[in-house]
């Protein structure tokens, strides 16, 4: 057996070794209360916040690219994961693993969300579009049926395993990652505060949108919107509305963006007038918010929150968006995904931060993999498939499945709750705090290192950041 097959078998032996030595201390701690290894909940009701001052002192939110909870997480005890799913015609197929890097893509825009929910029958994600690397033999028969090996992502189910694992997690919108990490930072994809309609697809129509959009896009890009009945519209990619990076300067509280370029679609506040000002070539974002020698809200370097964190600069509050190689997009990742959060992670909870830090690592959709879960719809474009989110924290409650649902707008409400903030009245409005997923009563536990191939100097020392223009 060769040396990374033997590191591969360490790490899955590694991350059930930890499930059981979580569960061993749950039922230590809980006596005859409970004859279950993994704490459930199945309350779906919206909570009055419970977070007590002071205890969360820095919020740090990883988002990671294009997976759901049953490609992602099989195995995990005690959550709500499927080993088998139907196509349209009605065949049960047994998803298959396959490594966290292929060479092909899933569709997974509102047109392929539509096909894949079919009605709420679950049943249609044969019918998504998948896009091959021609003559590769990329392609594998049921290519949407398919999980990830446990050994490739051992560091995200020991993270599941030992702290708090969301199964009830949805993408608040029924699209791909433009839209998305719109609502990662609005809780709207909407154009203007008062507009009816949502961003709903990645921008096009011009030759290289994935690096030059938003605010700095092209003139002849548009971006689709779709209106309360389904109709789309067209409109260039610049959006003028309050976000929650505009609450968080207001109050004092400090906010830093890790990205791996100025105009890609995961660059959220680059389609957001008041936060991106087009530099004199009207290329990249400029204004006070961009980072000039690593010192703006905005960071065009991810890695930097890794030297941020060991040099005691944390921001309170941070957005950490991927390259490519290290997203678990399909198509495009190098299998370094699960080593890039670990290493955050570790990072965090090797240094005083620890103590005061929720941490939550969520992924921006399900990138047109198999899920079994219809979520629940209230328009057009409200709600997405699930995504895996893990809440990692001295306060995250430990060994814990949560059922209770969330969205992105959760996550904004967290943050809302815990810097005292007020509502910025979208998804956040509606959205649950995620107070179930925390005890705060708790003493602040210790933290355990997350074990993986790749620690924080092989990514402070890959200057890597290029992403694929064809990704979606």
């Amino acid at each position: 057996m060769n040396s990374s097959r033997i590191a591969q078998r360490f790490l899955s032996l590694a991350w059930r070794a930890s499930f059981l030595l979580c569960a061993f201390f749950t039922l230590v701690a809980c006596g005859n209360r409970s004859s279950s290894l993994l704490s459930t909940t199945t309350t779906h009701a919206v909570r009055k916040s419970v977070i007590p001052r002071g205890k969360i002192q820095h919020v740090v939110i990883i988002i990671q690219e294009n997976r759901t909870p049953d490609g992602l997480f099989q195995g995990l005890p005690g959550a709500d994961i499927a080993s088998t799913g139907r196509n349209s015609s009605g065949q049960l197929i047994p998803l298959a693993p396959i490594a966290l890097s292929v060479h092909y893509d899933i569709g997974h825009t509102h047109p392929d969300f539509l096909k894949m929910y079919d009605n709420g029958k679950m049943d249609g994600a044969d019918r998504e579009a998948v896009t091959c690397v021609p003559g590769s033999n990329s392609c594998p028969l049921n290519p949407q049926f398919k999980y990830v090996t446990a050994s490739e992502v051992a560091p995200y189910l020991q993270l599941a395993g030992q702290y708090t694992f969301a199964d009830r997690m949805f993408q608040t919108n029924q699209g791909p990652s433009f839209p998305a990490h719109q609502f990662l930072i609005s809780g709207t994809s909407a154009p203007t505060a008062t507009a009816h309609r949502f961003a709903a697809e990645n921008p096009g129509g011009v030759t290289g949108a994935f690096f030059y959009t938003g605010c700095v896009a092209p003139a002849g890009e548009t971006v689709a919107l779709i209106d309360p009945y389904g109709h789309y519209w067209f409109q260039y990619p610049c959006f003028e509305h309050q976000t929650l990076l505009d609450l968080l300067s207001a109050n004092n509280v400090t906010w830093r963006y890790y990205t791996p370029s100025a105009g890609v679609i995961w660059t959220a506040p680059n389609a957001i007038q008041h936060l991106c000002v087009p530099d004199p070539t009207g290329t990249y974002c400029s204004g006070p918010a961009w980072a000039v020698n690593f010192g703006g809200d905005v960071m065009l370097w991810p890695p930097q929150i890794l030297t941020n964190i060991a040099n005691g600069k944390l921001r309170d509050v941070s957005w950490v968006i991927p390259s490519g190689q290290n997203s678990d997009h399909a198509q495009m990742n190098d299998g370094g995904g699960p080593s890039w959060v670990a290493s955050i992670v570790n990072a965090i909870g090797n240094s005083p931060y620890w103590s005061n830090t929720a941490i939550f690592i969520t992924w921006d959709d399900w990138g047109g993999w198999y899920d079994h879960v219809a979520p629940q719809i209230i328009n057009s474009y409200e709600y997405g498939f699930r995504v895996p989110l893990i809440v990692v924290s001295p306060y995250a409650k430990p060994c814990y499945v949560s059922h209770v649902n969330h969205d992105f707008g959760s996550i904004l409400k967290f943050i809302e709750e815990v810097y005292n903030l007020p509502s910025l009245g979208y998804a956040d409005a509606n959205a649950d705090d995620l107070s179930d997923c925390f005890n705060f009563t708790q003493g602040s536990a210790a933290f355990r290192s997350i074990k993986a191939p790749y620690d924080a100097a092989y990514f402070i020392n890959d200057k890597r950041t290029a992403t694929d223009p064809d990704d979606d």
